[in-house]
């Protein structure tokens, strides 16, 4: 299917967009407006005639299929692909799945959304090329949530992804099944993205490690987003040191990314194995004991910090009073961030890039799906489409008082190199037997009850891990250490430093 070709507006068609906007255009005006469309319109017809410059395709072989039942019984799997790339390197051998919302050329892409089945993405994800490039064998696309707006993992149009550590639980979202891929064992390390703890939320419900790297640190290229702010694609692994190998291949400028500013890149696993004496760690207050917060879930965490303290670090409460109301500084940009990228077809706006032609056909006419969307995301398109009556006034106040959490966290930061807290307040939520069965409040449940830890940190840019740090009532606990931009390091010395100290799943 080919796009419409542009065709300039008639007196009538200039007239109706100027009703529509509440200005009485007479006919004798248009037509003197419309005489001066002419270089437009040769401007369109010559952009038609063009063909859009994208990143070649360095790995061309490459097949794709549907899973078996038995190749899939976590419901973790959208596709198995056979991609290999350069046969050497760091991931040589490493068995990588992809959340399906990352572009892997000529292979479908869904992006959990059955409305956009059959989507053929025509050009590889940056972060594609680099695995590839490292020796990585891509075994497949992983299931993610529809549209990726679920911190839950039964809204996907493939149906319920369901939790390796125990299968009646939710797996957590967006990134559902890659971080249940990784848990299960059927990859080494996966890829998953975050913009309100999709990353997170996930690894710490499946008892891995994800994390959501400083913003802009891995370039975002060839991957569906919500809005360029909060976009972030990071490693989901099995342990800390895969974490740290990963992120080494991913991180770096690509040249094609307007989010990358003054990237920073370090040799994230030299951070590994180092002792933790005097590292200074914050167990931020605001992090537990909130409305949601189930005190097993803050017990183990503070289980951890007192552990982490054991090893040598200097732990002590801080206080950062915005970490709550930072839920509303986020509320404010992903409303409008999120309407506005659908508006655009799934495109991400006002950033350099490379855009998709075949995402931007399959994404046309998505209003019309909407009876089929579930009801988180019908409320977020809705409340999105409400709030066009106040012109971006709530994204524009957000992302002024996003400087002002931000700087919140780094005067903390300057005292302190690792901020702790639980990455969830409550543990996996039972799911449904089937998709069938789940309900509207178990909806908003994944959507909203996940991310009262997380999605700051989407707004700031900070980065953040989640590790595993015990088992509570048969479920993993997951405690997030956060750090200063661009300083994984720290977050890998601290995280390893906990990992080798005994297995969690005895803590």
């Amino acid at each position: 299917m080919t796009s419409p070709k542009f065709q300039p507006p008639g007196v009538k068609q200039l007239r109706d967009v100027a009703a529509r906007l509440g200005f009485n255009l007479r006919e004798e005006a248009a037509r003197s407006l419309l005489s001066y469309t002419r270089g437009f319109s040769d401007a369109y017809a010559w952009l038609d005639s063009q063909v859009d410059e994208l990143p070649p395709i360095k790995y061309p072989k490459r097949n794709h299929r549907r899973p078996s039942p038995e190749e899939n019984p976590h419901g973790a799997w959208y596709l198995l692909t056979e991609i290999q790339g350069s046969g050497s390197g760091p991931l040589r051998g490493r068995r990588v799945a992809l959340k399906d919302n990352i572009f892997i050329a000529n292979v479908p892409l869904m992006n959990g959304a059955g409305f956009l089945e059959g989507t053929i993405p025509e050009f590889d994800a940056t972060v594609v090329t680099r695995l590839l490039d490292a020796g990585a064998d891509i075994r497949g696309k992983a299931v993610c949530e529809f549209l990726c707006v679920s911190g839950g993992s039964a809204t996907a149009s493939t149906g319920i992804v369901r939790n390796p550590f125990n299968p009646e639980f939710s797996a957590g979202g967006s990134s559902s099944g890659s971080a249940a891929l990784v848990a299960s064992g059927a990859v080494d390390m996966s890829l998953g993205c975050d913009q309100a703890g999709s990353i997170r939320i996930p690894s710490s419900w499946c008892g891995v490690y994800g994390l959501k790297p400083t913003h802009g640190l891995v370039p975002y290229t060839g991957i569906l987003g919500m809005d360029s702010t909060l976009d972030y694609v990071g490693p989901i692994t099995a342990n800390v040191a895969d974490n740290a190998l990963l992120l080494e291949v991913l991180a770096g400028p690509d040249g094609l990314d307007g989010r990358q500013r003054n990237v920073r890149v370090q040799r994230y696993t030299h951070a590994l194995g180092k002792d933790i004496a005097a590292l200074r760690i914050g167990v931020l207050k605001e992090g537990f004991g909130q409305a949601g917060s189930e005190a097993d879930v803050d017990e183990c965490v503070r289980a951890a910090a007192t552990r982490l303290a054991e090893l040598g670090a200097v732990v002590q409460e801080v206080s950062v009073p915005l970490h709550g109301p930072g839920v509303a500084i986020w509320s404010g940009v992903i409303s409008d961030g999120l309407r506005d990228t659908l508006h655009r077809n799934g495109q991400a706006g006002n950033t350099d890039g490379v855009y998709s032609q075949a995402i931007h056909r399959a994404m046309d006419g998505w209003e019309k799906h909407l009876g089929d969307f579930p009801a988180n995301a019908q409320l977020f398109v809705l409340l999105g489409e409400y709030l066009e009556q106040y012109r971006g006034r709530y994204y524009a106040k957000a992302r002024n008082l996003v400087r002002r959490l931000r700087r919140a966290y780094d005067a903390t930061l300057e005292q302190n190199d690792l901020l702790l807290m639980p990455t969830t307040v409550q543990k996996a939520m039972r799911n449904p037997a089937t998709q069938a069965e789940l309900t509207a409040e178990e909806m908003m449940h994944g959507a909203f009850n996940t991310i009262s830890n997380t999605c700051q940190f989407d707004v700031t840019g900070h980065p953040a891990l989640s590790i595993p740090c015990g088992v509570r009532g048969g479920l993993p606990v997951g405690m997030m250490l956060v750090g200063r931009h661009f300083e994984e390091t720290l977050i890998y010395r601290a995280a390893h430093a906990l990992e080798q100290s005994g297995d969690w799943r005895k803590w």
